[in-house]
């Protein structure tokens, strides 16, 4: 018996579960790479992105509530691995002069998941006619972006600390 294809509505709301799911799992890794981080900026821009992503999970709610569907996470196995690779970097290197270097590249891989995954989202919406949805999701691509950029500023400050005390 042949299966009817799944439309993009599907895969659309397939990616926001996913998405819904991973930002969840950021807000429980923020406070953790905050406190292992040694730069008073690095720990300040964690913050202020765990402030960010209790907003991101929210305008999530409402992209669900547009589409007529209930707020609901599934696991993302992506965002686990990274996460999981975050912890290894505090593990290994919490007391080296390069921890704030390894946070920063861990951020980072989790934010340029975010990006895709939003980026994505964005284009699907549009694809689909959810125009509010265009713009909640847009609104996170921002932020997200704006955290990657300012995590690339942190992170040069991080690698040339991290080198010269090496030396």
């Amino acid at each position: 018996m042949a299966t009817e294809p799944k439309p993009l509505d599907d895969l659309f709301h397939d990616m926001l579960k996913d998405v819904y799911y991973a930002e969840k799992q950021i807000l429980k890794a923020l406070p953790k790479m905050a406190k292992a981080a040694k730069s008073p900026e690095l720990k300040k821009a964690f913050e202020t992105h765990r402030e960010e992503t209790e907003g991101h999970v929210e305008r999530l709610g409402e992209v669900f509530e547009l589409i007529g569907k209930a707020p609901r996470g599934k696991t993302c196995d992506a965002i686990l691995g990274i996460i999981e690779e975050g912890k290894a970097v505090i593990e290994d290197y919490g007391d080296s002069p390069a921890i704030d270097a390894g946070l920063v590249a861990s951020a980072q891989a989790v934010e340029h998941y975010e990006m895709a995954r939003y980026g994505t989202l964005k284009a699907w919406a549009q694809q689909l006619g959810h125009k509010d949805a265009v713009t909640l999701l847009d609104a996170t691509l921002a932020e997200e972006t704006k955290t990657d950029k300012t995590l690339t500023q942190l992170g040069g400050a991080a690698n040339t600390a991290a080198t010269k005390k090496a030396a």
